[in-house]
């Protein structure tokens, strides 16, 4: 899962974006309205966590702004601002979801799941990957309910996989999408993680198929389900 941060107090923008990354997500970050509208053009979000008063401009016609040209990814406002009225503006202009600050960080990241569970069409939240089960709302991966050791790289690059299932996910597509926007990839690091993954699955790692020349396809077993 790919997270923009528009922050612009450095310390504030750091703690997200180094708490972020080790909860498994990829992280940008922007300190300016004019720099979230660059990102949001070119890379495409899960989520995005945006503040209030930003150099540039107001978060809250930032995100009214975005909604106007069909911008439809989730936003959650971080703002130290709880006057009714403010919180009110911003659900207007189209906000998913304003958390006050400061907050914790375990609040935070149940806000981000559960926007990431409004997204997906199906309601699922647990996907069978042969004999694995791939659990988004904990983030992890299990074996006979066992939590198999991932990195956040390895697990963000299976939970993209496993979004989508059946299709084929290209190298760049897989880049784009589980690194920072802007960091150049070595030649091959796509491809060696992918081999850090099969690796985790075990006998279930010959499930993500190599399209040569192409990516890669993750085939998943047919029952997606709801996490009880």
């Amino acid at each position: 899962m790919k997270v923009l941060v528009v922050e612009d107090e450095k310390p504030a923008a750091n703690y997200l974006k180094s708490g972020l990354s080790e909860e498994g997500f990829a992280v940008d970050v922007a300190r300016t309205v004019g720099d979230a509208d660059d990102f949001i053009e070119i890379a495409v979000y899960d989520v995005v966590l945006l503040d209030v008063m930003l150099p540039g401009g107001s978060g809250i016609e930032l995100c009214r702004n975005w909604r106007k040209r069909g911008i439809s990814v989730p936003i959650l406002f971080l703002t130290a601002r709880d006057d009714l009225h403010d919180r009110v503006a911003g659900l207007d202009a189209g906000s998913d979801d304003y958390l006050i600050k400061p907050f914790s960080f375990e609040e935070l990241t149940a806000r981000i799941r559960a926007l990431l569970r409004r997204q997906r069409s199906s309601g699922a939240s647990d996907i069978a990957i042969g004999s694995h089960v791939l659990d988004m709302n904990r983030r992890r991966l299990l074996l006979n309910a066992e939590a198999v050791s991932l990195t956040a790289r390895e697990y963000q690059l299976l939970e993209y996989l496993a979004l989508n299932c059946g299709r084929l996910v290209t190298r760049t597509a897989l880049w784009e999408h589980v690194w920072e926007t802007g960091s150049e990839p070595d030649s091959n690091v796509v491809d060696v993680y992918i081999r850090y993954v099969r690796n985790k699955l075990g006998d279930d790692g010959g499930r993500i198929e190599t399209v040569r020349g192409r990516g890669y396809v993750l085939n998943c077993a047919a029952n997606v389900h709801e996490h009880q």
